[in-house]
């Protein structure tokens, strides 16, 4: 059984990660327009993650018993001044997501659900990870001060990511590996 005030806020959070993806697809329009196509892969990867968290809590409530109501979602930003400003509101992103995350740990904790508690676990290393990587880039991008030959290798590198899915997570019904 989940609270009412659980699963309300974890229906929030479902919303804010459906809003990452849509903040993230936005930056990756944008470096495509640029013709960044790595970073806008980059980006797009992580579109695809954001999807993935959201899904994952979805799961959650489901599996607990409750229904999800989803509401709207605002749009997000859709131009920026340069490469460095993308990521540098990437990691400010981040840094939001954690607190809303502690947050939800904070409220799982307070109704004793322990099965929550638990749960968000996996979300709170996941968030160390997501700062840690978007402040790598917004560092590498001051280095090679936004320009150049240094963009065009970071563009390079950044292009190499590949989305995998969290163990336990499907995107696509059908798309989960089936048990051994």
């Amino acid at each position: 059984m989940i609270s009412e005030n659980v699963k309300n806020a974890l229906t929030e959070q479902v919303n804010a990660e459906l809003y990452s993806s849509y903040l993230y697809l936005s930056m990756c329009s944008y470096f495509k327009k640029l013709n960044l196509a790595g970073f806008a892969t980059w980006l797009e990867v992580q579109a695809l993650e954001e999807l993935s968290h959201a899904i994952r809590l979805f799961n959650f409530i489901s599996g607990r018993g409750e229904q999800v109501k989803l509401t709207a979602i605002d749009g997000p930003p859709t131009s920026w001044d340069s490469p460095l400003a993308v990521f540098e509101d990437v990691y400010r992103h981040e840094v939001k997501v954690t607190g809303l995350i502690h947050r939800l740990v904070d409220i799982a904790m307070d109704e004793r659900d322990h099965a929550t508690t638990n749960f968000l676990q996996w979300f709170v290393t996941e968030q160390v990870e997501e700062e840690e990587s978007a402040d790598s880039i917004v560092q590498k991008l001051k280095l090679v001060g936004g320009e150049g030959g240094g963009l065009f290798l970071l563009d390079q590198e950044l292009g190499a990511r590949v989305f995998t899915p969290p163990p336990g997570t499907t995107i696509l019904a059908g798309a989960a590996p089936k048990p051994a």
